[in-house]
């Protein structure tokens, strides 16, 4: 009898395994997005859409070695980049947990000893015996959930990816205020110097009685706007030292040792590699997150949909029960179980159903979303582009207005001297050629910072990652802190 019992068990068992290939729930189709062939200033000769981005994007297009240096502390020291390591980590033991639930999902190790009084009698009781339940994947329903956990860690993945590239264009992009602010503040300066001669020259012809006192106090009153320009100017420069002091994952310090005193703002290359818009699926860290977010709400419809089907669960224990400690696992002490159950929630009142449906509706919205995040991905691209080469061009109309600025102060200088003009025309003079420097300047930065910007639309900087684990980009120090708290960490965090 009971060798029919196990004969019929192991059938059971069998059987089940055998046929458990069902796979509920639509399998995931390539998602289409519309894209154009081409970038709309594909014509211009600085745009070069043949070759693709550099990974290190940074040091190929300003080739400043401090930049340099900045980005790779950022890599090392941002907390918000270790933050989504954290997540990708996270993750993984997500995915370690559903490919865990394929498996006997209820194992335990029983013991139990008992003493007990009846009439005058006392009865000891000993037991020792090991139990499992596993509910077998006959529809699908543990393969679907590590499909969905796998597509999770790789959009946390891309998640990573993202917070890289954000970090890569904010580090530049506050070294290029920093170093552009600094040349505004040698500028005003410069300014000050000239009219600070202006005044002089204005108050040397107002003692020799050739002026009125009014040409002095133009002068002064010029000269003390640009002097109060220049704390507004080293607010903001310490503003970006502080922004650029926590990207590095640093309170708020002296950055000189960084920086040093001064430095030029960053030229920008003749043309900029921006590869095809096809390429931006794979490149940008967004769409690709998109992507990976939908896979996993479509294996959560498969998920859904196994719950209107009858759940098949086999089990059993093995064991020994005696009375006495000595008689355990004796062979008359020996016990043993096996069963086989099914669960099917019958009286669901549509619940289930509505369920399915509600998975199938967020995966509809999640495409929606993949296809409006490839769109807003080529508007970007298409800004950053037309913003830049715009201001390029900017660029060099205020070149030509700086310089003809420059010699018209001087030349109106020189005539005033001579009284051959009044001092209307030399203050008139000076105060464009303050704002035309000025804003030759901060053109100039614009210029880097919006070349900064296509990079970063383009999605460009993750690579350097180059397919190593973002969760091995830990620290040494934060990985040694999580193994000692809980001691479950070796092997996983090397």
């Amino acid at each position: 009898m009971r060798r029919s019992l196990k004969t019929i068990g192991l059938l059971t068992l069998s059987a089940l395994i055998t046929s458990g290939c069902t796979m509920l729930g639509p399998d995931l189709q390539e998602p289409t997005a519309p894209v154009e062939s081409d970038w709309l200033e594909t014509d211009d000769p600085r745009v070069n859409s043949e070759s693709p981005t550099d990974p290190k994007w940074w040091q190929t297009a300003f080739q400043d070695p401090v930049l340099d240096e900045l980005v790779e502390v950022a890599l090392q020291e941002n907390l918000t980049l270790r933050s989504a390591a954290l997540r990708v980590l996270q993750s993984q033991q997500q995915l370690a947990i559903a490919i865990g639930n394929q498996y006997p999902q209820q194992q335990q190790a029983t013991g139990l000893a008992a003493r007990e009084k009846s009439n005058d009698v006392i009865f000891n009781d000993y037991s020792l015996g090991f139990n499992l339940t596993w509910e077998v994947d006959f529809w699908g329903r543990y393969r679907r959930q590590v499909e969905s956990a796998s597509a999770a860690l790789d959009a946390s993945v891309a998640d990573y990816d993202g917070a890289m590239v954000s970090l890569l264009s904010q580090v530049a992009q506050n070294y290029i205020l920093i170093r552009t602010f600094q040349a505004r503040i040698a500028v005003a300066r410069a300014n000050i110097e000239s009219q600070q001669e202006s005044l002089r020259v204005s108050r040397a012809k107002f003692e020799a009685g050739e002026v009125s006192e009014l040409d002095a106090d133009q002068a002064e009153s010029l000269l003390n706007n640009t002097i109060a320009s220049v704390p507004a100017l080293e607010t903001s420069l310490q503003q970006v030292k502080n922004s650029l002091a926590i990207l590095l994952g640093k309170p708020p310090h002296d950055m000189n040792y960084l920086l040093g005193e001064k430095g030029d703002i960053p030229a920008t290359p003749a043309t900029v590699a921006v590869g095809m818009p096809q390429n931006l699926i794979r490149q940008r860290p967004d769409i690709r997150a998109a992507e990976r977010q939908l896979a996993a709400q479509s294996a959560q419809i498969g998920v859904a949909k196994t719950d209107l089907y009858p759940a098949f669960a086999i089990g059993g224990s093995i064991g020994s029960s005696a009375m006495k400690t000595g008689d355990l696992f004796t062979s008359d002490s020996s016990t043993w179980d096996l069963f086989g159950a099914f669960q099917w929630n019958i009286f669901n009142y549509g619940r289930l159903r509505s369920n399915v449906r509600l998975q199938d509706a967020l995966f509809q919205q999640l495409l929606v979303d993949y296809r409006n995040t490839v769109l807003q991905a080529q508007g970007d691209v298409e800004n950053s582009i037309v913003a830049y080469l715009k201001s390029y061009e900017q660029l060099a109309s205020y070149q030509v207005a700086a310089a003809a600025s420059k010699r018209a102060v001087a030349v109106s200088s020189a005539q005033y001297r001579n009284g051959l003009i009044d001092f209307n025309t030399v203050i008139s003079t000076l105060n464009a050629d303050a704002q035309q420097q000025d804003l030759l300047t901060s053109t100039r930065g614009t210029v880097a910072t919006n070349l900064v910007q296509v990079y970063r639309a383009l999605g460009g900087g993750w690579e350097i990652r180059d397919n190593q684990d973002p969760a091995d980009l830990l620290p040494a120090a934060m990985k040694q802190e999580m193994r000692e708290r809980t001691g479950y960490w070796k092997g996983v965090l090397q």
